[in-house]
């Protein structure tokens, strides 16, 4: 998809709120629209829009094995109240034998050689086989300008993701928490504030796909 086709699909739906945006994307999708996890805080507000366009809607997610106690936990929750049609993608390394290999503990933010090497394996890998087997039209995401202040200006709710060669479709990518609590309080969401990827270390920040994986057409 050309640049000026995504910006005539920016203009198309200028002033959509974050539903009529999910409904939007599922619409034409041709029936192959996903949306993608990591049960990380506010996740339950994305997958209630997507569930509220397309209650079957498959829910990618990648399990490194290395998620707190409580993530888990926030997962079955919002798996189960949701009715999620969840498409859990492992790693072909277990947690255990990756942290057996490289020091026995899940790398540090500092530690840049190893954070790269357990997103490789363990997150970049699995995702990347969950998106071909997949092989999604359209893929709506949690992303946020408030997570991504380092590319915010190169963001848009409707965007072109050449590697999978697929729609990316961000409904709440202008949301504060302020909307987010909003919205989580209106529908009675489940939430889980203790969080930690090795990946990228800090909650604030994307976990890294996004960036690593895609080239977005502005």
């Amino acid at each position: 998809m050309s640049p000026e086709q995504v910006q005539e699909l920016n203009a198309a739906v200028r002033g959509f709120s974050p539903l009529e945006l999910t409904h939007w994307a599922v619409e034409r999708s041709a029936g192959r629209a996903i949306v993608t996890t990591n049960f990380r805080p506010y996740e339950a507000v994305i997958l209630h829009l997507a569930t509220q366009a397309q209650a079957d809607i498959p829910v990618l997610w990648v399990d490194h094995g290395t998620n707190l106690p409580e993530t888990y936990i926030f997962a079955d929750k919002t798996i189960n109240q949701l009715e999620l049609n969840i498409k859990p993608y492992l790693p072909l390394m277990t947690a255990n034998h990756w942290l057996a290999l490289n020091g026995g503990q899940p790398p540090m933010p500092d530690e840049v050689e190893r954070v790269e090497a357990f997103s490789r394996i363990m997150k970049l890998e699995p995702f990347e086989r969950g998106m071909r087997e997949l092989a999604p039209t359209v893929w709506i995401t949690a992303l946020r300008k408030e997570q991504n202040p380092q590319r915010a200006a190169t963001l848009q709710p409707v965007m072109w993701d050449a590697k999978f060669q697929t729609l990316k479709v961000n409904p709440i990518l202008d949301w504060t928490p302020v909307e987010m609590e909003a919205y989580l309080a209106e529908f009675e969401l489940p939430n889980e504030r203790t969080y930690y990827d090795p990946a990228k270390g800090d909650e604030k920040h994307e976990c890294g796909l996004h960036a690593k994986l895609t080239t977005d057409k502005a």
